[in-house]
């Protein structure tokens, strides 16, 4: 993933602009009814998507920076500290005229999950507030549409893609929600996503039918690369595994894991982050998809999107990482 000339900064960090939040995680071992009471599994962690792929895309050896809004509250302390203890850079503007978004995730007895986000102070975010000196040192921007359904903060998205683009940095962006695209309207996002020039995009197969209104991947891959030629389109479709196609990387497909389906919240962002770690790192987009893929899969068959690492995710990723092991060595802060 290079331009035409070298970027002024090959060794700068990945940044991922956009949501922060605090995330509540709840798996009912029941049915809710209305008036009632049941028991169910609940944890608390920082979250937000584009906060998520900084994590990953560290934890596999990507230096990385996380650039957002925060309230002057306790969980944007807690939601901050929890990058620190990541080792992602996390650069926040503080509000005290916002809180701290959170992020209610209900989890189903098959794993599958309904996000309810009540918007924050990472929805506030303003150019004036950008840290334009850090962004044009990056390496790779990373830009989620949660930063681009509303304005703010999608004014300040836009000026971050500008700064980094003018740079010579890389873009990615994520399509986000499948029902934000339909909200704000089809042909509206699309004008958006027009003004900015990724190298990257991460369509989930839902967004891929929202944004191109066709109804199976080949088909919705078609529409994409008619629509981006110059960028690298890798469609994730859960348990199909992910397609891809862009620039110089001829259409191909990559396995899903068979791993378990426990909870699917923050696989994409996992995938994201462990993909773009790769991809900076050699470039070969096949290989970055097959590690991501395996990223996701042992997310999905656990608790929360940022569930500590295990000797299972050590191994998995093992073979797609180099002799001295530099892609590997923070991995969720353990050596491989």
């Amino acid at each position: 993933m290079s331009r035409d000339v070298p970027h002024p900064h090959p060794d700068g960090p990945l940044i991922s602009l956009g949501d922060l939040a605090w995330d509540v995680l709840a798996r009912p071992d029941t049915l809710l009814q209305a008036g009632g009471d049941t028991t169910g599994r609940l944890e608390l962690s920082g979250g937000g998507s584009a906060a998520n792929l900084a994590v990953w895309a560290r934890r596999l050896g990507q230096p990385s920076t996380f650039v957002g809004k925060i309230g002057a509250d306790t969980f944007g302390e807690l939601a901050v500290a929890a990058l620190r203890d990541e080792d992602v850079t996390p650069e926040v503007t503080v509000s005290a005229l916002h809180r701290t978004g959170v992020i209610l995730a209900m989890i189903d007895q098959r794993g599958q999950r309904a996000m309810l986000t009540g918007q924050g102070a990472d929805w506030e975010l303003l150019p004036s507030e950008l840290p334009r000196h850090l962004i044009a040192s990056g390496r790779h921007l990373h830009l989620t549409a949660w930063s681009l359904f509303r304005d703010p903060p999608r004014a300040a998205a836009l000026e971050a893609a500008r700064v980094a683009h003018a740079a010579g940095a890389t873009l990615s962006l994520d399509p986000g929600s499948f029902q934000m695209i339909g909200q704000l309207g089809r042909g509206r996002f699309l004008r958006v996503l027009d003004s900015i020039p990724f190298d990257v995009i991460f369509p989930n197969a839902d967004e891929a039918r929202a944004m191109s209104d066709e109804d199976t991947p080949e088909a919705a891959m078609d529409w994409f690369r008619e629509r981006y030629p110059d960028a690298l389109v890798v469609l994730k479709m859960d348990e199909r595994g992910a397609l891809l196609e862009g620039p110089g990387c001829a259409r191909a497909h990559v396995d899903a894991t068979r791993d378990r389906l426990i909870d699917a919240t923050g696989a994409g962002d996992a995938f994201g982050g462990a993909f773009l770690a790769q991809y900076l790192r050699h470039g070969n987009a096949v290989e970055a998809a097959g590690a991501a893929a395996q990223v996701g899969g042992w997310v999905v068959s656990r608790f929360g999107a940022r569930p500590p690492a295990d000797a299972d995710l050590h191994a998995r990723l093992a073979p797609y990482l180099d002799a001295a092991g530099r892609a590997g060595d923070r991995v969720a802060g353990g050596t491989v």
